[in-house]
């Protein structure tokens, strides 16, 4: 039976603006208050999706979430109409404003950890949603999350969904970021590495200047969930300095594809300790750990530029294709390691580079904008066919983004009542489109 890594894109929302929310996250806050461009960010990720699907890759997309999410307002206590409602958040709590109207669900490495059938115990794979509690703009995303999820994986004989980890910090946890990968072939048993930037263990490292959004309990509360063995399971502690200097995620310094982790040498905290675990957990088979040296790339470089927020992907089983952003061509240090790196004889000898601008200046690069879930071919004949990007898809997806999509976005439009009116007409259609059912509050 074949197997495949399928990437689900985050279908970029009709608010997406440029809020500066993310502390911790260097290209989010340098960016705040910036115009963005909704109609344009959609576009340059469909046209990365697309991309990766004519190149023979499986590719879905994931529907983007409801904002402003006025439950959430409601809850906190502003009233009346949704227009009293917006301009009462606008007047009194600007911040809460803009983090209800984030557009974050976009970067779906963030939506769920995901483990395929082939390292479970019930033999499905399995789904949860993240709890993303260190932000209050992302803490609101995981029930619907979990309802797009469902739509999209909705056959129980081959998926099993979880519900969000309990919000509290001690759970933190920022899904598939923090997750990779390590195996000879998408259908045979792997590794599962959950890397975590903090625990609760006493006298454990931490970061000093910014969170540390992954706990290590998170990781093991998710490896539990899914059913998941100690015998294919490493929990690796992220270099907390390297957290201070932006590394929000592991997916900004480190990224895995089948038998190939590709990493900055100040990634992990006890490297060649977990490496040797890695190992022996791996059997037999050939590993390769392609360390990205500091001489040759800072992590400065590294975080600016999202060398390693690439996608790591097999067209073969002999060649692996970094996806990466054009600011990488755009980094001399970097675009002259990525030229080296190709030649050194390792798996990874292609780079196809990508504009994602408009994602990437509110701190997501490629890697962000996508959720990997491995699965054999029954797996993914019983994934919504509707989910799945083809040319039909593509120009109906680019069809309904510009007949409601703004080009133009700001800090102020986001108290718009005819924002609302417009996001939940579009999504209202995309559902249908799609055919995800009622997963929004609106329609219920």
């Amino acid at each position: 039976m074949k197997h495949f890594e399928a990437n689900f894109d985050g279908l970029v929302g009709p608010t997406h603006n440029y809020a500066g929310l993310s502390f911790g996250n260097v290209a989010s806050f340098s960016n705040a208050d910036a115009v963005s461009n909704p109609k344009q960010a959609a576009k340059q990720g469909l046209a990365k999706a697309k991309a990766l699907a004519d190149m023979g890759l499986v590719q879905g997309m994931l529907a983007p979430q409801e904002r402003p999410d006025m439950a959430c307002l409601r809850q906190l206590g502003f009233s009346g109409t949704d227009a009293e409602v917006l301009s009462q958040a606008a007047k009194q709590a600007p911040q809460i404003l803009r983090s209800v109207a984030s557009a974050s669900s976009m970067w779906t490495a963030n939506a769920a950890t995901v483990s395929p059938s082939a390292d479970t115990s019930d033999g499905r794979i399995h789904f949860t949603p993240a709890n993303l509690v260190d932000k209050l703009h992302r803490s609101i995303e995981a029930p619907v999350t979990g309802r797009i999820l469902k739509a999209t994986f909705a056959n129980d004989a081959f998926f099993a969904h979880h519900d969000a980890l309990p919000h509290h910090p001690l759970l933190g946890d920022e899904g598939a970021a923090n997750h990779t990968r390590l195996c000879r072939q998408y259908g045979s048993a792997g590794v599962e590495l959950f890397a975590y930037g903090q625990s609760s263990l006493i006298g454990s490292p931490r970061p000093q200047k910014f969170p540390a959004r992954q706990t290590l309990e998170a990781s093991q509360a998710v490896a539990r969930l899914h059913g998941l063995d100690s015998d294919n399971t490493v929990f690796m502690q992220q270099n907390p300095d390297v957290i201070d200097q932006g590394v929000f995620h592991n997916d900004v310094i480190s990224v895995g594809n089948r038998n190939v982790l590709f990493y900055h040498e100040q990634a992990f905290l006890h490297t060649e300790q977990k490496f040797a675990e890695i190992r022996d957990k791996y059997g037999d088979g050939e590993l390769h750990f392609i360390k990205v040296p500091t001489a040759a790339v800072s992590i400065k470089d590294a975080v600016s530029s999202y060398l390693f927020n690439t996608q790591l992907v097999s067209f073969d089983d002999d060649s692996m294709a970094i996806i990466a952003p054009t600011d990488c061509q755009e980094n001399p240090a970097v675009e002259r390691y990525l030229n080296e790196l190709v030649q050194m004889g390792t798996p990874i000898n292609k780079v196809h580079f990508f504009d994602v601008k408009q994602s990437m200046q509110n701190g997501g690069g490629p890697a962000c904008l996508r959720l990997r879930v491995a699965m054999n071919q029954a797996e993914l004949d019983a994934v919504n066919p509707h989910t799945l990007m083809n040319d039909n898809l593509f120009t109906r997806l680019n069809a309904w983004v510009d007949k409601h999509y703004r080009d133009r976005l700001s800090e102020a439009d986001l108290a718009d009542p005819q924002l609302l009116i417009e996001s939940r007409t579009a999504l209202d259609e995309l559902t249908q489109i799609m055919h995800l059912g009622s997963v929004y509050p609106f329609q219920r």
